[in-house]
């Protein structure tokens, strides 16, 4: 069993939401950071029930679930990466180890370049880092239609393309964004557009961190030990490029776990997944 609790935190340009997971008995390891982007807490709940060895900590970004975003708050990599300092720095826990997936991937990588001396271990599982991909003048291309279709049509089809994108097997072809845009209907999205311009991933998210790349010399200083991460099942995907691209650049071997891009967690959409052998695979990674 662990004692939780929730505590907010004044950053600039927002309020940060986080919850703090204190077992009866922890081990002596350093606490445990699980970030995701724009991915909240919500999204490790299953994981996080399973680590009971450490003090687990979780966030909402900013401008996701319960954190509040100003009207003209910044909405980037640093930012993020300079949040999750601020919340480690809150709390003085000392040199924590993260595991990041996703955009929480890209957020923790930026953070050891930032704030070298606050992360032991970062688990980077499947960070889309899109400039160091080989077809990542289309990737940004296309991430950048995204945004765009957002911006004119609303949520459904910005949404249906952003599937469509995270989803495809391989390179993307120089001709991606000539083919017939996927009909969100066909994924479940609204077709009509409801005027709202609120979601995160697609007007904000999306708009800044495909130009973000890592500065391996920064990596390689900072001290901490970075472990590129891929889904066991999403070979080939975008975010699996990611990872095993950040691998390459670091002259590492990635680490595969198990399920797909989410496997941390079992939902609607990924019902197989297994959390207890991701959080498993996650202790091996941590205490090598």
């Amino acid at each position: 069993m662990s004692e939780r609790r929730t505590h907010t935190l004044d950053v600039p340009g927002a309020v940060l939401a986080y919850d703090v997971r204190t077992p009866d008995a922890a081990a002596d390891v350093p606490p445990l950071v699980v970030v995701g982007s724009p991915m909240a807490a919500s999204g490790f709940e299953q994981l996080a029930g399973l680590i009971d060895d450490r003090v687990v900590v979780t966030y909402d970004p900013r401008g996701a679930e319960r954190s509040t975003l100003d009207a003209d708050g910044e909405v980037s990599v640093e930012r993020h990466a300079d949040d999750l300092h601020a919340v480690v720095a809150a709390l003085g826990l000392g040199p924590v180890d993260v595991l990041g997936s996703s955009g929480g991937a890209v957020a923790g990588l930026s953070w050891v370049e930032r704030h070298p001396g606050d992360v032991r271990t970062l688990v980077a599982h499947e960070p889309p880092v899109t400039p160091v991909l080989e077809d990542a003048e289309v990737a940004t291309a296309v991430q950048a239609d995204i945004v765009e279709t957002y911006r004119r049509e609303g949520f459904g089809p910005a949404m249906a393309k952003f599937v469509a994108l995270v989803s495809h097997v391989g390179l993307l072809p120089a001709d991606y964004l000539d083919r017939p845009a996927p009909d969100p209907a066909t994924f479940g999205f609204p077709t009509q557009d409801d005027g709202s311009r609120d979601d995160l991933l697609l007007g904000r998210n999306l708009a800044t961190m495909p130009s973000w790349s890592p500065d391996v010399d920064a990596l390689r200083a900072s001290g901490t030990r970075v472990v590129p991460a891929v889904s066991a099942q999403g070979e080939g995907t975008l975010a699996w490029r990611g990872g095993a691209a950040v691998a390459a650049l670091l002259g590492v071997e990635p680490v595969t776990f198990p399920g797909d891009h989410g496997g941390f967690m079992v939902s609607e959409w990924s019902p197989h997944n297994d959390p207890a052998a991701f959080a498993e695979t996650l202790r091996q990674v941590l205490a090598g």
